[in-house]
């Protein structure tokens, strides 16, 4: 019996706040300092808050500006893009990249999934 309440509080340990590998395409925003978001057809997800946590990786972002990029508050804005990362479904939030690629914004454009960025 004790054998099978171990098990159990170890499966269920394992299996909360776990992160999940996945590819997420869409709008890739950085309207503030500190603040980034990647929305895809399923919502948005949180890569950094200002003040908070950042997700493991982000230097792979670099600078978005760039490439194919729209300014909307001087230096910051939005592009469209595919990021690898390992999130956290639970609180929307990419926990850590492991690749990112900046696609054309057309790429995201052409998603009538996806909810246009606010400028």
């Amino acid at each position: 019996m004790r054998i099978k309440t171990i098990f159990l509080a170890l499966a269920l340990t394992a299996t909360a706040g776990a992160a999940s590998a996945e590819k997420l395409c869409g709008w890739i925003e950085n309207p503030t300092p500190g603040n980034w978001w990647l929305t895809d057809r399923d919502g948005s997800w949180i890569l950094a808050a200002q003040g908070a946590a950042e997700a493991e990786g982000m230097d792979l972002i670099g600078d978005i500006s760039a490439g194919d990029y729209v300014a909307t508050n001087g230096n910051y804005g939005y592009g469209c893009a595919c990021v690898d990362a390992e999130v956290d479904v639970s609180e929307s939030r990419i926990v850590s990249i492991s690749s990112f690629k900046q696609l054309p914004l057309k790429t995201c454009k052409r998603d009538k999934a996806l909810k246009a960025p606010s400028e």
